[in-house]
């Protein structure tokens, strides 16, 4: 049985930067996640003004729960999704003036409900160019606070930036949402605020958040689940077992629920207090699964679904339509690229059943993440698969390729040619 190191959650990390930014006193995050996404997030922090201390295996953040101490400063959020839906947020409470910029990547995913719902509390933002989209401006004169409406129908980070911003307001926040996808996503900032001392509450579809700022503390990033996915993913196909330290029935991260569709596909799944097993059996089933609230890890089913019995269809990840790519579609292109039967809808994907091995083939990824790491666990059965951008995968896991062709060389195969 092979135990894999996997780094720190990137949800976590991004989430932990904001509430140590905001709180008072000076927060110690424990094995964060060191990738492009949390640099970028990290580097932003700092053009504002907070100080960031970076060792290792530890950072640490001056908060300051008055704002940015920089009253004018331009960020650059890279590719970060995060970075450039939470740090605008973060700013409006402050005093000043903002700029901010973003990756051609960035600049075509949609921002508009975040920056509506910020608008409609109060705070003067412009998108310099497209509506709805990086770049913007915010003259920042902190936010009153009150009742707002939000459609987080496309992303859960347009709620959780809220939901952040709303202890440093005024007179707190009323959000009443009106649609949610990747609802485990907001739970984990629920229970990250009040480690941090904030008062939350859900009433339905209304969540309420007291004024009073956060306090600093010392937090412990917990393993990336969406990352562990594609160890996981790989145990199940190739009849091995892996385990993921610090991922149990503890974690915040819903994404750890995509070890119960390999259970229902027929994987052996040991979810402990310390830790998560899968093993494979040499049997994956077909099924039909709802992955609307764990979207993150429908390419790693989606890579591996032509060694499944049956069919495989994933349903309610229309969202996944406006992530770094359109990945239902990426998915799609790949698997046809390699002789896989797909049909798509708008927000479904059926994957047929293909050849053992696949024919290899180029993976396009489209410079997202997931894409090449989900392609590589379908690599493991389809000797010759190569990928266009390897290098893309250092947003969130710098070091994936060397970990993974570690974990695969028993299996005697080769990272260097196939992964870079």
């Amino acid at each position: 049985m092979a135990v894999v190191d996997i780094p720190g959650s990137k949800s976590i990390t991004a989430r932990a930067l904001f509430l140590a930014a905001a709180a008072d006193g000076v927060t110690t995050l424990l094995r964060p996640l060191r990738s492009d996404d949390t640099e970028g997030f990290a580097e932003g922090l700092t053009r504002l003004g907070y100080r960031v201390g970076r060792t290792p295996h530890a950072w640490q953040v001056d908060g300051r729960p008055q704002g940015p101490a920089a009253t004018d400063a331009d960020v650059y959020c890279r590719d970060g999704a995060t970075t450039a839906r939470f740090l605008p947020t973060l700013a409006a409470a402050g005093h000043g003036t903002y700029r901010f910029d973003a990756s051609a990547q960035m600049r075509r995913r949609p921002l508009l409900p975040l920056t509506r719902a910020l608008r409609d509390l109060g705070v003067d933002l412009r998108h310099d160019e497209a509506e709805g989209h990086h770049p913007l401006r915010i003259a920042a004169a902190g936010v009153e606070g009150g009742d707002v409406t939000l459609d987080a129908g496309q992303s859960s980070q347009y709620l959780t930036a809220l939901l952040l911003l709303g202890p440093l307001t005024r007179k707190g926040l009323r959000i009443t949402v009106t649609d949610l996808v990747s609802a485990p996503y907001v739970e984990i900032t629920l229970a990250m605020m009040r480690t941090f001392g904030a008062s939350v509450r859900r009433e339905g579809e209304v969540f309420v958040v007291s004024p009073g700022g956060y306090r600093a503390t010392t937090y412990a990033i917990e393993p990336d689940a969406s990352t562990a996915s594609y160890f996981f993913a790989a145990a199940a196909v190739t009849g091995r077992a892996v385990t993921v330290r610090g991922l149990g029935t503890g974690a915040l991260q819903g994404d750890l629920g995509f070890v119960d569709v390999l259970r229902r596909m027929g994987a052996r799944v040991e979810v402990g207090s310390d830790g998560t097993t899968v093993t494979g059996t040499g049997e994956l089933r077909g099924l039909t699964v709802n992955m609307r609230d764990i979207s993150d890890t429908m390419p790693t089913l989606a890579a591996i679904a032509p060694f499944a019995t049956g069919p495989v269809r994933i349903e309610d990840v229309a969202n996944t339509r406006v992530k770094e790519c359109d990945r239902l579609d990426a998915c799609a292109e790949n698997l046809r690229r390699l002789g896989v039967r797909v049909e798509t809808g708008p927000d479904w994907i059926e994957i047929h059943p293909g050849a053992d091995p696949l024919t290899g083939a180029e993976i396009k990824s489209y410079g997202d993440h997931r894409v090449v790491m989900s392609f590589a666990v379908t690599g493991l059965r389809a000797p010759g698969v190569s990928f266009d951008d390897p290098g893309c995968v250092r947003k969130t896991f710098p070091g994936f390729h060397e970990a993974f062709a570690a974990w695969a060389g028993p299996l005697g195969i080769s990272g260097g040619d196939r992964w870079g």
